[in-house]
């Protein structure tokens, strides 16, 4: 049968496809050798990376200076980066926690693979506060270890919350992707003839026999985690916002933060896992896992998300404008119609107004245009960070210490750099790793259960 017929045939929605099938057309991926396209994307992706160690090389040798940093615009788009990576990270616990509580079917295609753009996203943010301090081989100094002259960390320092939320978050989710892992690692197991492959993935599978015991423990151990890293979507990207919130620059001191930015970022790690999906889809042929449907629900939350941020664009204006204090309603005149006027509308119009877009079904439930709209959504998200920091620093409460942000090419070769190194870990999983789950796509094929409505 050839592929086209093969993947037309297999529907996780209708049919009953056989189970066997299933494994081989998941697995097809990591039991042939990497093709010429995989080999030019690579290629790309890993120049984008080379700009990122050029780019950190440069800053190590010569100082932060060769940032467009300035004072009073300290933080700039090494922050902005890292609020950005730390969102797009959020929609893998989304899927994989919180949709799995609730028992949501259509999560099984893609929350794999959300999984692992959680942990490759959070290591790609954990790289900017890192060179952001300015000595990185200190960095082992934001960690509370006891000491005969008592000398702690600063517990009051948002620094040293992000420090606890994002090293807490990338172990969760660690233990999360990995406990997943192990029912398909042990089909892996069974079906490679490669003595090396087997030994590894026997060692990797922990002895998982597919008993009833495996399976009983298996769930209880999935549903805990789940219930543990739950609170992480709230909390972690709430920390984050605490970094601006805590603060007294005008902008910034706001309790609509936390919300906020957990809305933020769940739409913008949707829109990422939603982009990267599509590729993968087209690539492996699986398009009747990853349906249309599926993804149909993400534009759903997108359209949600993207709505509740518009409304907290809205809200923060309100705020300004109620609150009565002239440093805050002059913040929000002057992103509006400031010199960074151009950041903000780009903003507004790729997180506001093309989301709504998804309130008519065809678009909804066409390709092109919501991986289109998906993009423009990324790039919207990484603009709103922008307008936060730089907006707010540039003009403080004293007009004598106003100064206009410019970036270098150092912060564009980083910049560039984050994204090649986060699809470079993207390829690398696809061609090691099953990045759709055997064992729970299996579970919501149509006959799997058994139904016992004849007893």
């Amino acid at each position: 049968m050839s592929t086209v017929d093969y993947t037309r045939e297999l529907s996780v929605l209708e049919g009953k496809p056989p189970l066997r099938e299933l494994d081989d057309l998941i697995s097809k991926p990591l039991e042939t050798k990497p093709n010429r396209k995989f080999f030019i994307a690579l290629s790309i992706t890993l120049s984008m990376t080379a700009l990122l160690v050029i780019g950190l090389g440069l800053t190590f040798y010569y100082g932060i200076g060769m940032w467009g940093n300035n004072i009073p615009v300290g933080w700039a788009w090494d922050i902005t980066n890292f609020v950005f990576w730390i969102g797009i990270g959020h929609a893998g616990t989304l899927i994989s926690a919180i949709l799995f509580l609730f028992r949501q079917k259509w999560r099984t295609g893609i929350a794999r693979f959300a999984e692992g753009m959680t942990i490759f996203a959070v290591m790609t943010a954990g790289l900017f506060p890192l060179i952001h301090v300015g000595r990185p081989w200190l960095a082992g100094y934001l960690f509370p270890y006891p000491s005969q002259n008592s000398i702690w960390v600063n517990f009051t320092s948002p620094l040293l919350w992000d420090v606890f939320a994002v090293s807490t978050y990338l172990t969760v989710s660690l233990i999360f992707w990995y406990v997943g892992l192990i029912p398909d690692l042990a089909t892996l197991r069974e079906k490679t003839t490669n003595k090396i492959k087997k030994i590894i993935y026997s060692v990797t599978s922990l002895g998982w026999r597919f008993s009833n015991r495996h399976w009983q423990h298996y769930e209880m151990v999935y549903l805990i985690l789940a219930g543990f890293a739950t609170p992480l979507v709230l909390s972690v990207h709430t920390i984050v916002s605490f970094d601006f919130a805590v603060s007294v620059i005008p902008g910034w001191h706001s309790t609509i933060f936390p919300p906020y930015f957990v809305a933020g970022a769940v739409f913008s790690g949707f829109a990422m896992v939603q982009n990267v999906l599509i590729i993968v889809r087209k690539i492996f042929n699986y398009e009747h896992i990853i349906t249309v449907d599926t993804l149909e629900k993400m534009n759903k939350v997108m359209l949600l998300t993207g709505s509740m941020v518009g409304y907290a664009y809205a809200m923060e204006f309100f705020i300004a404008w109620y609150g009565g204090v002239e440093a805050e309603r002059f913040t929000f005149l002057n992103r509006a119609l400031g010199p960074y006027a151009w950041a903000y509308w780009i903003m507004v119009t790729c997180n506001v107004v093309s989301p709504q877009l998804f309130w008519i079904k065809k678009i909804r439930r066409s390709i092109k245009t919501m991986f289109v709209i998906a993009i423009f959504v990324n790039i919207g998200m990484w603009f709103e960070r922008f307008v936060i920091i730089v907006s707010s620093l540039s003009r403080d409460f004293l007009p004598s210490s106003w100064h206009h942000y410019t970036p270098t090419y150092v912060d564009g070769m980083i910049l560039i750099g984050s994204f090649g190194f986060f699809f470079t870990w993207i390829l690398l999983f696809a061609k090691a790793l099953p990045v759709v789950s055997m064992a729970e796509v299996k579970a919501v094929v149509e006959g799997s259960q058994p139904s016992h409505k004849d007893h």
